[in-house]
């Protein structure tokens, strides 16, 4: 009861508690297009190719949107132009690009580090959001899901089949860079909720989740973006009343949410396709 108490009386907690769950909605959007399309390691190679990004705006004095922006959608457009030009393959061009741009986002905080404490865009520290990162997450939000909307069905295409995309004459790789950019705006929504490291367990786990309940994208989608919201409260809730890091408990939480999904799944579950495996078996042996 105090937890709520307190979100009633000061506005710090308001704003974590509503860029929390916005961030917990946009990861589960964005990351139920990612999980379809078996991206992500992308999700991790864009989460820390944007820290050179960041630590070079602390070094300009600007806001580090722009500058995690822009190395994100670098990376992105790094990684395909490696991949279509040289027998090296995706995976080892991701590897490669975000691998580079992580070390060189390290160099450039020890060089800052004197004058501004950047861990916590490694880790996060959503309670030390500003007005100003509230609405820019909100603006954001609501940036990626007026597009999700807008080319839902372009999504849907190119996520299951992107030979008949293409056959339908959509621009297959426009629709792929236009996910690495809302991927990336995703990411830089989530460095003050879970920091860099973290963001990855947002965009991944609340999608998988859903995944395992549904096989529908729609429904998919709503699920993944209500389990993201989810494990925001409950990660901030138990962050706050044991005085634990943020980002880390909002992560445990989506992980203790896919358990409880790849447990007691009605059709995946493990649970459920043992009791169907013994009552098969049963079946067999009368």
């Amino acid at each position: 009861m105090e937890f709520f108490q307190d979100l009633m009386n000061y506005g710090f907690l308001q704003k974590a508690m509503i860029t929390s769950i916005m961030v917990g909605i946009i990861c589960g959007v964005i990351g139920s297009f990612i999980v379809l399309r078996g991206m992500a390691l992308m999700g991790d190679a864009i989460s820390h190719a944007v820290l050179p990004g960041v630590a070079i705006s602390y070094m300009l004095g600007i806001s580090y949107f722009y500058g995690a922006v822009v190395t994100g959608v670098l990376t992105a457009l790094g990684i395909g132009v490696i991949t279509q030009n040289s027998r090296v393959k995706n995976d080892a061009s991701i590897g490669l690009v975000f691998s580079a741009a992580f070390a060189l986002g390290i160099i450039l905080i020890t060089l800052v580090q004197s004058a501004t404490d950047l861990t916590q865009i490694l880790f996060g520290n959503v309670l030390s959001v500003r007005t100003s990162d509230m609405w820019l997450t909100i603006i954001v939000g609501a940036i990626v899901l007026l597009a999700v909307f807008v080319f839902y069905k372009e999504l849907l295409v190119s996520s299951f089949d992107e030979t008949m995309a293409a056959a339908y004459g959509l621009k297959v790789r426009m629709i792929h860079y236009g996910i690495m950019v809302l991927l990336t705006l995703v990411t830089v929504a989530s460095l003050q909720t879970v920091g860099v490291i973290l963001v990855v367990s947002m965009l991944i786990t609340p999608a998988a989740t859903a995944y395992l309940l549904t096989n529908r994208l729609s429904t998919m989608i709503f699920m993944a973006a209500f389990f993201g919201a989810a494990s925001a409260v409950i990660g901030m809730y138990f962050s706050f009343v044991y005085n634990l890091p943020s980002g880390p408990v909002i992560a445990l939480a989506t992980t203790a949410i896919f358990v409880l999904a790849f447990i007691f799944a009605p059709k995946q579950g493990v649970l459920w396709r043992t009791l169907k495996s013994n009552k098969n078996k049963i079946v067999l042996e009368k």
